[in-house]
């Protein structure tokens, strides 16, 4: 597999940084393990299958033996965590930009979706640099499913999950998506800043959950909404039943 994709890239920056794994517990983890380890911006982690994929909030993330794309990167921008809230933002334009199908949407803040169906996720997680406050590094995650039929998910997922094959109806070849996502995210990496506000136009324009009623959880409370936009840094701009709006963080 790792031939493959580096047959796809060549001369790219991060050719050198890529390391393979048939099966690994969590690329974010392994990723962290190099990053706080000084390991360079624009490593990358690849795994064929993941036994401890993770989502959001501790959620797992489904990742069966050669059946996705589980890859994360280790960045090092030179910042405050609070310049780089829209990063899961800017990462979900970037994978769209790879997938290159215009029918696939991204639900708020971080997933990827076909109608009701999931495609896959993004996990963002990063460590700050007690001496200056700025941040040290951010692993950035993503898991795409590629190959799988509605039968190889999970019984409590089948009807929610989705994968490319089962949208486009042919054969995915994981090596060209693989080598299709490392081409966005450097571009993504390098117009971060500079591109924010062209990001996040096109982050709205693709996100499918504005214009919807939402539901916003805080522990063990939850609020009713309506999704009125994004703003510039990436937070959701919420109206609730009072008129009272409100800038949600994920």
């Amino acid at each position: 597999m790792l031939s493959q994709i580096l047959s796809r890239m060549p001369g790219h920056p991060w050719y050198d940084r890529i390391h393979y794994f048939d099966t690994i517990d969590s690329t974010n983890t392994y990723a962290k393990k190099l990053a706080t380890e000084g390991a360079a911006a624009g490593t990358v982690i690849i795994a064929g299958r993941q036994t401890a994929g993770r989502g959001r909030l501790g959620r797992s993330f489904s990742s069966p033996e050669n059946m996705g794309i589980y890859l994360s990167v280790i960045l090092r921008p030179n910042c405050k965590p609070t310049d780089i809230m829209h990063l899961t933002c800017a990462t979900g334009v970037a994978a769209l930009e790879a997938i290159a199908r215009p029918d696939v949407g991204i639900k708020w803040t971080n997933d990827l979706v076909m109608g009701k169906r999931k495609l896959g996720g993004i996990l963002t997680e990063l460590s700050v640099d007690p001496a200056t406050g700025n941040v040290a590094w951010v692993v950035v995650g993503i898991g795409i499913n590629c190959c799988q039929k509605v039968t190889d998910f999970p019984a409590d997922i089948a009807d929610m999950a989705g994968s490319l094959s089962m949208i486009s109806g042919r054969e995915t070849d994981r090596s060209r998506v693989a080598a299709a996502m490392m081409e966005a995210l450097y571009a993504m990496s390098c117009t971060l800043f500079s591109g924010k506000f062209a990001m996040l136009r096109q982050y709205r324009r693709d996100c499918v959950t504005v214009g919807q009623d939402v539901s916003i959880l805080r522990g063990d409370s939850v609020l009713h909404a309506h999704a009125l936009n994004v703003d510039e840094e990436g937070a959701l701009v919420v109206r609730y039943s009072d008129g009272t709006t409100e800038a949600v963080n994920s």
